[in-house]
C-alpha cells in the first residue's frame, strides 16, 4: 500500500475511534473509571447489608471480615456475598456483551439477545426441566449454557451459508429466525407441559436471589474468558466501525474478529442467562451510557460497560429489596420498569444512539 495511502487509511481509522484524546482528556477518562470503580464498590457493600432481614451497618461490616457462625454471619457470607458476587459477573457479563454486540452488527439499538442467545439459554432450560426432570438452579446453568452455544453455532451457520460471509447483516437476520423458532418452541413445550410451565416461570423472571457459591463458581470461567475476548477486540471493532474494507486495509482479519466477537458474546450472555435468567435492558442501555460518557472509542467503551453494567444491576437488585420490602421483587422486573423508559429516550435521541 503507498504512504500516502497508507496515512489516510490511518487517519479514517482514529476518526472512527473518535479524536485521539489528550493527556487530560486520557487522564479524565480514567478518573470517571476509578469514579466508577468507586461506585461499585459502594453498591456493592449496599448489596451485602440490605436485605429482608435489617442487619446493622456495623454488624454486618464486622461479620463480613470476621465470620463468627451467627446467624447474621451465616446470612451475610451463605447469602448476601454470593448473591453480590452473582450480581457482578452477571453485570459485567451483561455489560460487555452489549457493548460487543452493537459494535460487531454495527447496530445500535442491537442487545444481547439479538443473535438469539437469551432464547437458546431458555430453550435449554426449557429442555431440563420438561423432559430431563432437572430442578435445581445448578442444573439449570449447564443446559443454558449448551442451549446458547448450539444457538449461537446455528445463528453463525444461517448467516454464513452459502458463498457469503456472515455479515452484520446477515447475522442479525438469522438471529431473528432463530429468534422465532425458539420462542415457538419453548412455548409449545411450556403450554403443553403445566409442571414445566410452572418452576420455568420461577427462573425467567431474572433473578440474583437463591443463587449460592456453586452458580459463580461455575460461570466464573466463562465470564472471565469471555471478558478477555472481548477487551482483546476493542482496536480491532475501531477499525471494523469504518466498515469491512476499510477494516481489512488496516490489517483486521474481519472473519476472525466476527468468530471470535460471536464466541465472546456466547460465553458472556450465555454465562449471564444461564445464572440468573434473562435480564432486559442492562445489555442495551450500558453501552450507550459508555459511549455518552467517553465517546465511540471501544477500548474505553468496554472499560466503562464492563464496570457500569454491575453497578446497575446490583443496585437494581438492592432497590428491590427495598421496594418490595417484607419481600422483595425481582432484579428482571427492575431493570425492565428502569430500563423501559431510557430505551424510549434513545430512540427519541438520534445522536445518542448512532456509533
Amino acid at each position: 500500500m503507498p504512504v500516502e495511502t497508507q496515512a489516510v487509511v490511518e487517519d479514517q481509522a482514529v476518526t472512527a475511534a473518535g479524536p485521539r484524546p489528550g493527556r487530560s482528556a486520557t487522564a479524565l477518562r480514567g478518573a470517571g473509571l476509578l469514579a466508577v470503580l468507586a461506585a461499585l464498590v459502594l453498591v456493592g457493600l449496599l448489596g451485602i447489608w440490605v436485605g429482608t432481614r435489617g442487619i446493622p451497618f456495623t454488624s454486618t461490616w464486622s461479620v463480613l471480615w470476621n465470620p463468627d457462625g451467627s446467624e447474621t454471619s451465616i446470612i451475610i457470607h451463605d447469602y448476601r456475598v454470593p448473591r453480590t458476587l452473582l450480581g457482578l459477573l452477571v453485570g459485567m457479563a451483561l455489560g460487555l456483551s452489549g457493548a460487543l454486540m452493537q459494535a460487531l452488527t454495527r447496530n445500535p439499538l442491537a442487545e444481547p439477545g439479538l443473535l438469539g442467545i437469551s432464547l437458546g439459554s431458555s430453550a435449554g432450560v426449557v429442555v431440563a426441566i420438561a423432559f430431563l426432570g432437572v430442578g435445581t438452579v445448578l442444573g439449570y446453568v449447564w443446559f443454558a449454557l449448551l442451549g446458547a452455544a448450539l444457538a449461537s453455532v446455528v445463528v453463525y451457520t444461517l448467516g454464513s451459508s452459502g458463498r457469503k460471509i456472515a455479515t452484520p447483516d446477515r447475522l442479525v437476520v438469522a438471529g431473528a429466525a432463530v429468534t422465532a423458532v425458539l420462542y415457538a418452541f419453548n412455548s409449545a413445550v411450556l403450554l403443553l407441559n403445566p409442571r414445566a410451565f410452572d418452576q420455568f416461570r420461577f427462573w425467567t423472571v431474572g433473578s440474583l436471589a437463591g443463587r449460592y457459591y456453586d452458580v459463580v463458581y461455575v460461570i466464573l470461567p466463562f465470564v472471565a474468558v469471555g471478558l478477555l475476548i472481548a477487551l482483546t477486540l476493542a482496536p480491532s471493532l475501531n477499525a471494523l466501525a469504518l466498515g469491512d474494507q476499510m477494516g481489512r486495509a488496516l490489517g483486521v482479519n474481519v472473519t476472525r474478529t466476527r468468530v471470535l466477537g460471536a464466541v465472546g458474546v456466547m460465553l458472556l450472555c450465555g454465562a449471564a442467562t444461564a445464572a440468573a435468567g434473562p435480564i432486559a435492558f442492562v445489555g442495551l442501555v450500558v453501552p450507550h451510557i459508555a459511549r455518552f460518557v467517553v465517546g465511540p472509542d471501544q477500548r474505553w467503551v468496554m472499560a466503562y460497560s464492563m464496570l457500569l453494567a454491575p453497578v446497575l444491576l446490583i443496585g437494581a437488585d438492592v432497590l428491590g429489596r427495598v421496594l418490595g420490602a417484607p419481600g422483595e421483587i425481582q432484579v428482571g422486573i427492575v431493570t425492565a420498569f428502569v430500563g423501559a423508559p431510557v430505551f424510549i429516550a434513545l430512540c427519541r435521541r438520534r445522536k445518542l444512539v448512532m456509533l
